[in-house]
């Protein structure tokens, strides 16, 4: 038995609209959010840190300067959350492949970075900041975090996550593009095999 309240019947077209209509303003911020990054990583490859302003940033996306303020407060959360999607870039581009690959594919990466050579040659001093990594903990972390899973996958021991990314964090600080396979190859060998739990 069914009372008439004179609506409509809810049917589940309904409920998908409802919820793409969400999805799609989430994936708007997303996008924005995207292109504000993309943005500022163009903007220092070209300026350096210094030279790169939030204005420039907004302009850079085509995006207004107050809808930028909405994303982040400041160039130092703009810069860690550039920090952080490219060190998830990174870790996207070495899922499957095989250890040793994956290593010289990120440190490569690493060496040959056009923002972060630009920032090594204008302002060594926030180089070091990014390598001594508390300044960027959400970037450490999710650093930690891809390490942790490539080794996982490879059948390593995912507690060697903090010794790949400290032997990431040399590529920052001293670029060797042409030694990042060996140097690879050799780390490769000495990270241990994940033990599994017997029962």
């Amino acid at each position: 038995m069914t009372r008439d309240t004179g609506e409509l019947p809810l049917d589940w077209s309904d409920v998908e609209r409802t919820r793409g209509t969400r999805v799609r303003a989430g994936n708007a911020m997303g996008r924005t959010r995207a292109s504000l990054l993309d943005a500022a990583v163009r903007l220092i490859a070209e300026r350096g840190t210094r030279r790169t302003s939030m204005t420039d940033i907004a302009q850079a996306a085509g995006i207004a300067k107050g809808t930028l303020y909405n994303h982040f407060r400041n160039k130092d959360e703009v810069f860690a959350a550039l920090v952080e999607a490219e060190i998830t870039l990174i870790a996207d581009e070495c899922r499957g492949v095989e250890l040793e690959d994956a290593l010289a594919i990120a440190a490569i990466r690493l060496d040959t970075h056009p923002a972060l050579r630009r920032v090594a040659d204008d302002d060594p001093a926030a180089l070091a900041a990014l390598v001594g990594a508390p300044m960027h903990a959400a970037g450490r972390r999710a650093a930690l975090a891809g390490a942790a899973e490539l080794l996982a996958a490879c059948g390593r021991d995912p507690r060697g996550a903090d010794l790949v990314v400290r032997w990431l964090a040399s590529h920052l600080a001293a670029p060797d593009a042409d030694d990042a396979e060996g140097s690879a190859r050799l780390l490769a060998a000495v990270l241990p095999l994940r033990v599994l739990a017997t029962v």
